[in-house]
């Protein structure tokens, strides 16, 4: 048989409860996997998978309003470890960065008192990763380098600044959402603040636009839509347009540069930037639900919608196709005419009340396939996309919806049909990119058509909302440690009761046991209780009294009173005897009455002279072991009887054997013995009473006078020979029943509301609890262990408390919480490592520094000594066996689906890197194997074609597959090309005044579609000021030819032109004579990088493109700009891979630099010469050397081999230790 253990180590926790109104936005879900959210001044975290609390953190004073996690954007080693790094931000204007795993705060900052607006994290990490910018209300911002706490720079601006979106795509563009307008940021920088008041337009509400004319016809709301107002204009609007108030929420798009969202209750408006105008409208129908929040996707061009009745739901754009339009439509001539999103999913909406609303919701960075929505009551929802495989017939072909397939790779390669994959893994592996118009969806077997659905896959509740009462389950001895669980009873006010276990803070059972609230709660053994509850008075005083008996295995619960409880003076208290025989049942008005527990029987009930009672207390001794010594002695003597005849016992044996005989029998026919209790109880005048009962008699033993210094009596606590008294003045009185002496303390707290001993044998602890806190005093001493006052060191009002253990109590609070603090009442947060989750969980981030990064070199690495296994055991890893230990937890806590990929020997290399970036939430990883896996792929896609000799299949597979618009600037120049007509077009579709025009013309000419330039140039009206300058433009444009005087002339205007200031017209008429490489070369002299890179991939060949871009990655590296993690993205995208892993060893990414080695050597991206070879050993010795540091010998082994002679030295000295046992 196994040895039993039980495990009864209860940590200090918080049960959390309903959030308050300012807790609406407090909440985030971080890269690192787990989702932290606000709970009054509480900030939990939970694991998004397992739908677990990790940890509870408390410091702070005031309801938290913002949490953000930390990005994980950087490379990560032994220097900047994976770390759980949080900010969170309060009413009173207070920061504090977590350390999550050990629940302690990094540090504080304070600026103002006012609650923060916003916070967030600088995605771009490169020169720092701990940079956090906040608003500090009414209107300043203010950038803090949350590691040290200390103030880089503020600055204020003109408006109320209500949030702000950092652009994603570049690191200089922030937007602040103003109570007037929008203020752009262009000159974003760590080092100073942004000079300048940025500039500021301003927002006519679309309610006044035509687009809420809503037209009977579809085609009429069209040409509405197209003539949707500006809504971005730089002077402010007039008195009748609504300014910015009813915006919700202002986002960049991260799936497209340049574009923004702003969200109203009834629609989402898509901007372009570049026009500043609007080319989308999500628009909610009459009838439906408004939007409340809106999370803008990157990985697909989709949006998950948070609505007013707790529905989350997935929009995804429209592809435009002609494979779609069926033969019967006439076709419509410009298919693209605005930017829609259609309704993919949806999940069920939650039910709304007054007190009961969804919050907020959060959706999982790494894989954008799952939301999370919070609730007011405090529950927390996890909703997981799931795609389903339909087929083609059964489509309905009326709902006019494009429909969605699934993407031709998986992990960023293209795989076959039988391949293992799991396109729930995230968002861009479940649905394909929306096509491009004019763009062919590839036809194929491979293409199979899906669908979305939410799936609910974890809840977590939290408590109701307060009153509450606690009764902790009787406490663990030596008899009961075979069955003992650590069970709280919590009392509500709407008549259930919560059971909760200690050890793991999970609900055990909820119970409706009362229609009104539980005022008491007393338990009768490990697995039962009895509770009361009260309904409110009549105009008589009346009530109906609850008295019901649980039995909490199979919550049967009985009436205990019978019929009785109707319609007299309300329960005061009840008291369950120690041995837990009799219970006493004190009401407001009436006599006292005493049961019998075991029988349900009444005993006594008292008569009408009975004195009134103001409390009462058990006496902790009792008859139990005399009575059983005498039921011993009588077996005994039964026993002798049966041996030893009737005339050798005397007389008087004789009859004590008939006696007990008869007791012997009673017993025998109930099982108990009715001992012998004594309870206390004291009357209005202080006066104390001490009553026997045994069996069905009741004894007034004595009466004691009333102390003079004492008030009225409210509570009564008896432990061995110790008796406490406490009084409404706040006075304390210890009585010593053994030295007979008292002792008076008077604690000026007034109302003592309770007293409580704490249990253990000889432990003379003892909590009170006041009107305004608690207590604990140690009897023996007589005095004070500590203290906790509301509104002095917590701001909260304690409602009830108890004892959890012998050194732990608990407290329930008016902030809706329960909390399991040690005996000094300081508030503490565990460390993670050490409480006990009845679910594991995967977070590396929990494992310390090396062996997280071990853990991430044992998956990347596999198959190890030729077989693939998630068995760490046999690894040569010399560390101490808890860490392998906990190692093995986390490998065994991976889904089955992720455990079948990782032991796949089809898995590549590549694919392989990409899922354990998302196991990691590795934010830069996750971008640079994303980008290598596609052009490491295509370079090959590319050499097998070449072989072959057929061009043509190759370059439609290259489209077909092309990189995430998402991914800019690194995409395909073809690719890229497509997508800037398309976005030109839809511009010109939505231009309403001159100015956009000109917009449209100036990219029309860049892009080479002087045609369509020259139609715009030609629409300027006589009476507009251009008039002249554009007519002479289009005749300019029309005759340019490529004679030699023209093209000289026209480059020298253009250069005297870009010398005095008028950059993008000199660009223009460059680009107009094919002169467009100069035209990048002079961007880039005037620090127009990124527009010099646009120009470059819409204009140039893949030659001139490339040195453009070289120039570019040059920039990116010097020192000033410090951008090397984008410049390796663009060196990808260029194809120049040994770069790549020279520039990885340069910046000391060891193991990033092994591994794209690998891959490009099985890719064959390495041109073979002596340089290389030496990179590659110098790149291989160096990660050994770094997994040597970690411990991990066997990795360290294997990469020393691969590096030649450049490894020769380590391998020596990783393999001599094993040589020098041999020689002994």
């Amino acid at each position: 048989m196994l040895p039993y253990s039980v495990n009864f180590k209860v940590s200090a926790r918080t049960l959390t409860g309903a959030l308050s109104a300012h807790n609406k936005a407090a909440v985030d879900w971080g890269w690192q996997g787990l989702i932290a959210y606000g709970c009054h001044s509480l900030v939990v975290v939970i694991d998004s998978s397992t739908a677990q609390t990790l940890q509870v953190l408390e410091k702070h004073k005031a309801d938290v309003v913002k949490v953000k996690w930390a990005r994980e954007n950087y490379h990560h080693n032994i220097g900047s470890p994976y770390a759980l790094r949080l900010a969170s931000a309060d009413v009173n204007g207070k920061i504090i960065v977590w350390d999550v795993a050990a629940g302690v705060a990094q540090c504080e900052i304070q600026e103002h008192t006012k609650p923060i607006q916003d916070v967030q994290w600088l995605w771009s990490q490169d020169a720092s990763r701990d940079l956090l910018l906040a608003i500090h209300p009414p209107n300043y911002i203010v950038l803090w380098n949350a590691d040290t706490g200390t103030k880089l720079w503020k600055k204020s601006y003109a408006d109320n600044i209500l949030s702000f979106s950092f652009d994603p795509f570049d690191p200089s563009h922030l937007t602040l959402l103003t109570s007037e307008g929008i203020v752009f940021i262009s000159d974003f920088s760590p080092s100073k603040p942004p000079s300048g008041p940025g500039k500021k337009v301003y927002i006519s509400s679309p309610h006044s636009s035509p687009a809420h004319s809503k037209l009977a016809a579809a085609t009429g709301a069209k040409k509405a839509l197209n003539k949707v107002k500006i809504l971005i204009t730089q002077e402010k609007p007039s008195a009748e347009f609504v300014t910015l108030n009813d915006c919700l929420q202002l986002a960049y798009l991260p799936s497209k540069r340049n574009h923004m969202l702003l969200l109203y209750p009834r629609e989402i408006l898509i901007l372009d930037l570049e026009v500043n105008q609007t080319v989308g409208v999500v628009a909610i129908e009459r009838t439906g639900v408004p939007f409340l929040q809106v999370i803008p996707c990157f990985q697909r061009d989709g949006l998950f919608c948070l609505h007013e009745n707790g529905c989350i739901t997935l929009r995804v754009r429209r592809s435009y196709n002609s494979i779609f339009t069926t033969s019967n439509e006439e076709l419509d001539p410009d298919p693209v005419q605005e930017l829609t999103y259609d309704l993919r999913s949806q999940c069920d909406a939650i039910r709304v009340t007054k007190t009961v609303r969804p919050f907020s919701t959060v959706c999982c960075p790494v894989n954008e396939n799952a939301a999370a929505l919070i609730v007011s009551d405090g529950r927390v929802m996890i909703w997981e996309l799931k795609s389903a495989v339909c087929n083609r017939n059964s489509r309905n072909s009326s709902s006019g919806v494009s429909p969605l397939y699934s993407p031709v790779s998986f992990c960023g390669i293209p795989v076959g049909v039988l391949q293992n994959k799991l396109p729930d893994l995230s968002l861009d592996n479940m649905i394909g990119q929306s096509a491009i118009a004019g763009e062919e969806h590839p036809k194929g077997p491979l293409l199979q058509e899906v669908h979305l659905k939410f799936l609910l896959t974890g809840l977590l509740s939290g408590l109701p909302s307060p009153q509450f009462t606690l009764r902790m389950c009787p406490p663990l001895t030596t008899k009961n440690i075979k069955m003992y669980q650590p069970l709280l009873a919590v009392g509500t006010g709407n008549g259930s009761i919560l059971v909760y276990h200690l050890t793991s803070g999970l609900l055990h059972k909820e119970l409706s046991i009362h229609s009104c609230e539980v005022r008491g709660i007393e338990w009768t053994s490990l697995t039962g209780f009895l509770s009361f509850a009260t309904s409110t008075p009549n105009n008589m005083g009346l009530v109906r009294n609850e008295l019901q008996l649980v039995d909490l295995p199979t919550g049967r619960s009985i009436a205990f009173r019978g019929e009785r409880g109707n319609d007299e003076s309300p329960i005061e208290m009840i008291k369950v005897s120690h041995l837990k025989q009799y219970l006493a049942v004190v009401f407001k008005d009436k006599p006292l009455e005493l049961w019998d527990v075991r029988t349900c029987t009444i005993l006594r009930e008292m008569s009408k002279n009975f004195p009134a009672i103001t409390a009462l207390e058990w006496s902790p001794s009792h008859n139990l072991k005399s009575l059983r010594k005498k039921q011993l002695a009588t077996r005994e003597a039964m026993a002798r009887q049966t041996v030893v005849s009737d005339a050798e016992l005397s007389i008087a044996e004789s009859s004590v054997i008939s006696l007990l005989q008869e007791a012997e029998s009673k017993s025998e026919l109930s099982q108990n013995i009715s001992a012998r209790e004594h309870f206390v109880f004291t009357d209005h005048d202080g006066q104390v009473y001490h009553l026997t009962v045994e069996g069905n008699s009741v004894k007034d033993s004595a009466r004691i006078p009333p102390d003079g210094s004492m008030g009225s009596i409210t509570c009564i606590a008896w432990k061995g020979d110790t008796l406490v008294l406490g009084d409404v003045d706040g006075n304390l009185n210890f009585w010593d029943l053994k030295g007979r002496v008292s002792r008076g303390i008077p604690t000026h707290r007034s109302w003592v509301r309770k007293i409580r001993f704490a249990p253990g044998k000889g432990n003379q602890k003892l909590i009170a609890m006041y009107n305004d806190g608690a207590e604990v005093w140690d009897t023996k001493e007589v005095q004070m262990v500590s203290s906790l006052r509301s509104g002095r060191n917590v701001n909260f009002r304690i409602l009830d408390v108890d004892w959890c253990t012998s050194d732990k109590v608990i407290l329930a609070s008016d902030d809706g919480c329960i909390r399991v603090l040690e005996m000094s009442m300081k508030f503490t947060c565990f460390r993670m490592d050490e409480q006990e989750l009845t679910e594991p969980v995967w977070c590396p981030y929990l494992l310390i520094p090396r062996a997280s990064l071990t853990l991430k070199a044992f998956l990347l690495h596999q198959p190890w000594n030729g077989e693939y296994s998630l068995d760490i055991s046999h690894v040569d890893y010399p560390e101490n066996e808890d860490i392998k230990n906990l190692l093995q937890e986390q490998l065994n806590s991976l889904s089955n689906d992720i455990k079948k990929l990782l032991l796949d020997p089809e898995f590549t290399l590549l694919q392989r890197c990409l899922l354990v970036s998302r196991l990691y939430g590795d934010e830069s990883e996750l971008h640079f194997w994303t980008v290598a896996a596609h052009y490491l792929h295509s370079l090959s896609q590319g050499k097998s074609v070449s072989t072959a000799a057929v061009k043509e299949p190759a370059a439609r597979e290259k489209v077909n597959n092309p990189l995430d618009i998402g991914y800019d600037i690194l995409c395909e120049n073809a690719y890229f090309q497509k997508f800037q007509l398309e976005r030109v077009n839809l511009q010109e579709v939505k231009r309403s005044t001159y100015d956009h025009t000109r917009k449209c013309t100036d990219q029309l000419l860049l892009l080479g579609q002087t045609d369509r330039a020259v139609q715009l140039l030609l629409e300027t009206s006589a009476d507009n000021q251009h008039y002249y300058c554009d007519s002479l433009k289009a005749c300019l444009v029309t005759t340019v030819t490529s004679s030699g005087p023209s093209q000289s002339t026209i480059k020298l205007v253009a250069t005297n032109m870009i010398a005095n200031g008028k950059l993008a017209e000199g660009v223009q008429l460059l680009c107009l004579i094919d002169k467009a490489a100069d035209a990048c070369r002079y961007l880039q002299t005037y620090g127009e990088w990124t527009r010099a890179a646009w120009l470059a991939k819409v204009r140039l060949n893949s030659e001139e493109c490339a040195d453009v871009l070289k120039r570019w990655v040059d920039h990116l590296c010097s020192p000033q700009v410090n951008q090397k993690s984008k410049a390796l993205l663009v060196l990808l995208s260029l194809g120049c891979f040994s770069s790549v892993a020279e520039m990885l060893h340069s910046m000391r990414y060891f193991d990033r630099a092994a591994l794209f080695v690998e891959a490009c050597l099985k890719y064959g991206a390495f041109e073979v010469s002596e340089d290389t070879e030496k990179l590659i050993s110098a790149i291989y010795a160096d990660y050994a050397r770094s997994l040597k540091n970690l411990g991990f010998k066997q990795g360290a082994v294997l990469f020393a081999s691969k590096a030649g002679a450049a490894g020769r030295d380590l391998l020596n000295e990783l393999e001599s230790p094993k040589q020098e046992p041999a020689e002994e």
